[in-house]
């Protein structure tokens, strides 16, 4: 399986407008970030996680076939704000959108018109499906399992897809949740900047997690320009922990996704 980190930066993207930090005005290409989401893929099927603003530009480069699904982590604007993009692709047929009960609400009161009787044409062809902590979904041959995380006060969701773990605005994970990532083998998670925050993890937090649960492997997504330059910060984190960066890919064995007995 295939994954590609489309967009690896916070709700503001890096460059942020206006802003003349080291880091918005560098010109290391791994320190522009698009607002965060990720491509899985096999010969068979495609998915993507979240589906922010800048889901057009990030698809351009990618093979144009077709997408099966869209997980939705939670309902805020740079992880949802794509979904009207979906057209093109539903030139290969309907696209599954699975997502919790909150976010599946707001997104039919912000988007209405993909899930009227009578679309007009255009539309894109969305099917919209709640999802639950610990509930399993198989799309062709991948299987996601989804995973209660909390960003801050509000209940969103992760996903674990084989031996992979994709967790993203995560502050803190409860303890009914631990277990279900066990045996990961290669964690992508939150890490938005190194002072503390009310909703997000900290870089140093975000490392701390990665100890706690043992992966051998963690790639840090969701990052704003305070995280500082990639040149600079990669260097010094943990042996096992890495900046990720847009357009990061990973090649990994798949074979199914572990579910809680």
């Amino acid at each position: 399986m295939k994954i590609t980190l489309l967009g690896t930066g916070t709700s503001s993207g890096v460059p942020v407008i206006g802003c003349h930090c080291p880091v918005c005005m560098s010109s290391d290409p791994r320190d522009r970030r698009t607002r965060t989401s990720a491509l899985f893929e096999t010969e068979s099927t495609r998915i993507i996680i979240d589906c922010g603003p800048d889901f057009r530009e990030q698809m351009i480069p990618q093979t144009f076939r077709r997408l099966n699904a869209v997980f939705v982590t939670h309902e805020h604007y740079d992880h949802v704000g794509g979904l009207d993009d979906l057209r093109p692709l539903c030139v290969f047929g309907d696209i599954d959108v699975y997502a919790d009960p909150l976010a599946a609400s707001r997104l039919r009161q912000r988007i209405p018109y993909c899930f009227v009787e009578s679309k007009y044409p255009g539309v894109p062809n969305i099917n919209l499906y709640d999802m639950h902590p610990h509930e399993v979904v198989t799309v062709g041959d991948i299987a996601v399992q989804a995973i209660s995380v909390m960003h801050g006060k509000l209940p969103i969701l992760g996903f674990r897809i084989g031996n992979v773990a994709y967790i993203t605005d995560m502050k803190t994970l409860p303890d009914t949740e631990w277990e279900l990532l066990q045996g990961i083998e290669l964690l992508i998670v939150n890490g938005l900047r190194y002072a503390t925050h009310a909703t997000h993890q900290s870089v140093e937090e975000a490392c701390q997690f990665s100890e706690k649960l043992g992966s051998p492997e963690t790639w840090l997504v969701h990052m704003s320009h305070h995280v500082g330059l990639h040149s600079e910060v990669d260097n010094q984190l943990p042996e096992h922990v890495h900046l990720a960066f847009d357009g990061k890919t990973f090649n990994v064995d798949y074979d199914g996704v572990r579910t809680l007995s």
